[in-house]
């Protein structure tokens, strides 16, 4: 029983953060019609406003909101580019925030980049080597070898917890320290709204920190597969 109840706790802490993010962005996407312009609109006119150029705005997979700086595009789900709610226009000012970031040069961005790049194609090796762990073990009939491409599978599955909290600084900076202000400064917000924008901006700063849970209890689930 106290397994279970460490089970279902742990589990509640991982995906727990995960399900409040999504809870926010759907609490503040009603009503549909709170602003007059899209996503895409406020995300355009922002860039504008701040002087950037060469950033473009596009559609993307719904929940796949992101800054690309490799191709210096903000790209929005079907219902933050189109939408025109609370959560549409949160949403789409964090993202030019992060090219705000990058056209200043800011250098946890840059980083954070540059951890992606290097560091993707190791994931899927983690896995495949944590994959192929018992199957060394039974040709070798020895545990070194085992021992050894587990370790490093794990090793490799956890670099992506570092790039997710490397770039939690990255996310809290776009949201309030380029967000929020470019919403004040350019009269954006309805009246009352902007405490809303903060939870849905908080909401969004957080989406990797929740990210990194989740790959988290991914090493959690290979190391109990493994314990079998």
């Amino acid at each position: 029983m106290l397994y279970l109840l460490v089970a279902v706790l742990f589990v509640a802490i991982i995906i727990g953060p995960a399900l409040w993010v999504r809870r926010v962005m759907r609490r503040y996407a009603k009503p549909q019609d709170r602003y007059s312009g899209t996503g895409a609109a406020l995300a355009e006119h922002l860039l504008g406003q701040e002087g950037i150029e060469g950033v473009g705005v596009e559609r993307t997979g719904e929940g796949a909101d992101h800054y690309d700086p490799t191709s210096r595009t903000v790209r929005l789900s079907p219902s933050n580019y189109d939408g025109h709610s609370l959560t549409a226009i949160s949403v789409a000012a964090h993202e030019v925030g992060h090219a705000v970031q990058h056209h200043a040069g800011f250098k946890p961005l840059m980083l954070r980049s540059k951890l992606v790049v290097a560091l993707a194609p190791l994931e899927r090796a983690g896995a495949a080597m944590l994959f192929m762990a018992p199957i060394i073990g039974a040709v070798t009939r020895s545990p070194a070898p085992t021992l050894l491409t587990v370790l490093a599978g794990f090793l490799v599955l956890g670099s992506s917890i570092v790039v997710h909290l490397v770039t939690l600084p990255t996310e809290i900076d776009a949201s309030f320290g380029r967000a929020l202000p470019m919403l004040k400064k350019h009269n954006i917000l309805h009246a009352g709204d902007e405490p809303h924008a903060r939870r849905i901006l908080r909401a969004a700063a957080w989406t990797y920190a929740a990210a990194a849970l989740v790959s988290l209890f991914n090493i959690a689930r290979w190391w109990a597969i493994l314990r079998r």
